[in-house]
C-alpha cells in the first residue's frame, strides 16, 4: 500500500508503506512543520511497513522537535521497526 497522509490541525495520521520510495512525500509534509506549530501528535496506526530509511525519517523529526523545543507525540500500535529503534537507543 503507498504511503497517505491525512491532518486536522495538529494531528497527522499515515497509512500504508514507510519506506525508500515515500520517504520524500513524509519529509516533504514535514519539513517546516515546526515552523508553524509549536505541538504535534503523528499517528502511526496504519502503517503496515516501514524499512530503515521510514525509521531514519521519523528519527530526524524527532531530533528536529527537541533541537527547535517543540513537542511531538508518536502514537499508535502500527509498526514495530520504529519503536524497536527507539527502545534500542533508549537503553544505549
Amino acid at each position: 500500500m503507498e504511503l497517505k497522509i491525512t491532518s486536522f490541525n495538529n494531528y497527522f495520521e499515515i497509512y500504508g508503506t514507510l519506506n525508500r520510495k515515500s520517504v520524500n512525500l513524509f519529509q516533504q509534509e514535514f519539513s517546516n512543520i515546526f515552523d508553524e506549530i509549536d505541538s504535534l501528535t503523528i499517528s502511526l496506526e496504519g502503517v503496515e511497513r516501514m524499512d530503515r530509511f521510514g525509521v531514519k525519517a521519523i528519527t530526524e523529526l524527532s531530533q528536529l522537535a527537541l533541537d527547535k523545543n517543540k513537542s511531538l507525540a508518536i502514537i499508535g500500535y502500527g509498526c514495530n521497526d520504529l519503536y524497536n529503534h527507539f527502545k534500542t537507543v533508549a537503553a544505549a
